[in-house]
């Protein structure tokens, strides 16, 4: 990809996963990436891992639901890198699969932090660095679950939803400054995808099934080059966008239907 070759690259929630992928398909295409998550031994893995393949990446452990956290963050890869030129936006620390009924305020707060504000603080840290420069791309990871608005998920559904009204704006008012922001709804075998299968197989089996390619697809090898498109020069005509990166999921929905164990529907 034209045009990532040298930039400094922070990825949220790099150490497995979807941001696993990213940060090496970035690190490929010659970013310097600063691994950022809460497990820091996975940080730490992953930025051994691109090592390893010749690349330049810096582990960071960071609890994105801290605002403290998050600056220091992007802090790290402005004195690491001198610049912090592409964010992806991809931390996610859990929800909870319960009726709406049963959602506490609690829950709606951490879905809240750990989408909006969470990046909402990294762009606002990292925005005076790619305005100086001219230049910025940032990527808000979000989910088909709040475009479907899937059962049981309300808070993820909601913090998902806002992320991509808060990326939109900000790539209606940065643009001018060269910065593009763009959205990722993805279909991938997560590590959070991972435990939905675990804890529900006969419907993942069935959301794999409705996939009109059939199956659910690799964070390395089908999410991460997307990724890598929108935080290059390829990308400087588009902005405010979602892409629906699914095999086609989006098309007409899937089934999203995990059973819970008592039989009240409200």
């Amino acid at each position: 990809m034209r045009g990532i070759k040298g930039r400094a690259a922070v990825v949220t929630g790099a150490g497995d996963g979807i941001g696993r992928g990213v940060a090496i398909r970035l690190a490929e295409e010659g970013a310097r990436v600063l691994v950022a998550d809460i497990n820091f031994e996975n940080a730490q893995a992953v930025a051994d891992h691109i090592r390893a393949q010749g690349g330049e990446a810096e582990p960071c452990r960071a609890d994105v639901s801290q605002r403290d956290q998050v600056e220091a963050m992007v802090d790290s890869a402005l004195t690491r890198f001198g610049s912090a030129d592409i964010l992806v936006n991809n931390a996610w620390g859990g929800g909870t699969t319960k009726r709406l009924k049963d959602k506490t305020d609690a829950d709606f707060l951490r879905g809240f932090t750990m989408s909006v504000s969470a990046a909402h603080w990294a762009m606002l840290r990292a925005f005076p660095s790619m305005k100086e420069r001219g230049w910025g791309r940032i990527v808000s990871m979000c989910s088909l679950n709040g475009v479907n608005a899937h059962l049981y998920t309300a808070e993820y559904n909601v913090g998902k939803e806002a992320l991509r009204a808060l990326t939109r704006t900000a790539a209606r008012e940065w643009a001018p400054f060269g910065i593009c922001a763009n959205i990722v709804c993805p279909g991938a075998k997560s590590a959070a995808y991972a435990r939905f299968e675990q804890a529900n197989p006969q419907a993942a089996a069935l959301v794999a099934g409705q996939n009109p390619m059939g199956w659910v697809g690799d964070p390395l090898d089908d999410i991460a080059p997307v990724v890598a498109f929108l935080a290059s020069d390829d990308c400087r005509y588009m902005t405010g966008n979602t892409l629906f990166v699914d095999g086609g999921s989006h098309i007409n929905g899937v089934a999203w239907a995990p059973q819970l164990p008592d039989e009240d529907k409200g």
